[in-house]
């Protein structure tokens, strides 16, 4: 087998952990099982990754940049905060919400899998200010841009605004209904703006 450096393989394993994951859960998932998803020895794998916990660690980082991928190009930030979450939270959702209930499903787990794992509690805690983190960055950017105050912290909107969609997409993954869920996410986005209270500077 040809010689490939582990920066190439780090990205295939990570892309077929994710698969495995969504497939068959946190529970099923095993170094071995995605060693033979990504096509690559385990030793191979075991080389880039020494543990489970540190392939965990890095699917949910790859899953956090692709949400800030979707958020930065969802819609132009100089338009401001409101217009931001409005664009961000609806191309979110239909590009990783709708249709992809098994990455939703593996988030959940990947949280339930660390806070009921002795000592990896604090991948939990990483996993959820990871999120809020590039919510916060994101919100930020689209005020500073336009010029605008908002109301509360960035930070603690980041945190309503993880906590609100969080709610909705378990409801969705629970019970399906597109209709349902659009609709309710609207009327969240319409209450986060309220609570930003978008305004400009007085000078």
């Amino acid at each position: 087998m040809a010689h490939v450096e582990a920066s190439v393989r780090r990205p295939q394993i990570i892309s077929a952990a994710r698969r495995v994951l969504a497939r068959d859960g946190v529970a099923k998932t095993s170094l071995r099982a995605v060693a033979a998803e990504a096509a690559v020895p385990l030793g191979t794998l075991q080389y880039v990754f020494r543990s489970k916990e540190l392939l965990l660690r890095a699917v949910i980082e790859d899953v956090v940049g692709e949400i800030a991928e979707v958020l930065t190009a969802s819609g132009d930030l100089d338009r401001g905060l409101a217009h931001a979450i409005r664009q961000g939270l609806t191309s979110f959702w239909s590009q990783l919400v709708t249709g992809h209930r098994g990455l939703q499903i593996m988030q959940y787990e990947l949280t339930v899998y660390a806070l009921r794992t002795a000592g990896q509690e604090e991948l939990a805690r990483w996993q959820y200010d990871r999120y809020a983190r590039v919510v916060a960055e994101w919100c930020e950017s689209a005020a500073h841009r336009a010029g605008e105050a908002c109301a509360v912290p960035f930070d603690q909107l980041a945190r309503v605004i993880v906590a609100t969609v969080d709610g909705l997409i378990l409801q969705h993954v629970c019970e399906p209904d597109p209709a349902r869920s659009r609709a309710d996410l609207d009327v969240a986005i319409r209450m986060i703006t309220a609570t930003a209270e978008v305004s400009l500077p007085v000078t």
